[in-house]
């Protein structure tokens, strides 16, 4: 479970599904028994004592069938998906197909962009030719390792989920070829180091993670 502030108030926490039960039991026996109210995209509980537990539904809709509300959610986020990751930072991509937590196939790969300062004797505009073609050729390298990964199983997958910096990630937009990943794409967004097969590997425990903004009583 991770916890951060969450914009105007309150904290997000990160729970993973197999703990989701536990940790609304824990929630209600801190703030009194909650109401309970859901839409396609949460699960808002509010407790007795005006505490709120709003859980974003992983992969919305929310399953229809299951129970009452909380069941659902549990339901829901412990289904085991067929998921594509597409990581990217400036240099280096990973894509690979998960089913849960497991990781089916996978490409990890990097392309050298040197940093934005010249060195040595070269002149800033020929610096900056060089580097600019390096930036491509990375944005290139990363765009054909999702096509190879993820393209031919486009019908199979539930979602791409993307991580790495939004900025790379974002130069590949423009890409025609990435149309059909780019349709699947499915918050959130994952903010990872350096995309090595280590990182791709643990990436589950975020994107299956039902994230919930909680605020104390007023």
């Amino acid at each position: 479970m991770t916890s951060r502030p969450a914009k105007g108030g309150g904290r997000w926490v990160s729970v993973g599904p197999g703990r989701l039960g536990r940790w609304v039991d824990g929630f209600a026996e801190r703030h009194g028994p909650p109401t309970v109210t859901a839409t396609d995209e949460a699960v808002l509980f509010q407790g007795a004592d005006g505490a709120t537990a709003e859980c974003l539904v992983p992969f919305p809709p929310l399953t229809l069938s299951g129970g009452g509300p909380l069941a659902r959610l549990v339901t829901h986020a412990r289904r085991e998906r067929r998921v594509g990751v597409l990581l990217v930072r400036l240099g280096g991509h990973a894509a690979g197909i998960f089913q849960g937590d497991e990781l089916l196939s996978s490409k990890v790969g990097s392309r050298p962009v040197h940093g934005r300062n010249a060195a040595g004797g070269w002149s800033q505009q020929r610096f900056a030719r060089r580097r600019e073609k390096q930036v491509g050729r990375a944005h290139d390298a990363a765009a054909e390792v999702a096509l190879r990964v993820l393209g031919p199983h486009l019908a199979e997958l539930e979602a791409v989920i993307l991580g790495g910096d939004r900025r790379a990630v974002d130069a590949l937009r423009p890409d025609r070829r990435l149309a059909g990943v780019l349709a699947l794409e499915t918050g959130p967004f994952l903010t990872v180091p350096d995309p090595r097969l280590v990182v791709l590997a643990g990436t589950p425990a975020q994107f299956r993670a039902v994230r919930i903004r909680v605020t104390d009583p007023t």
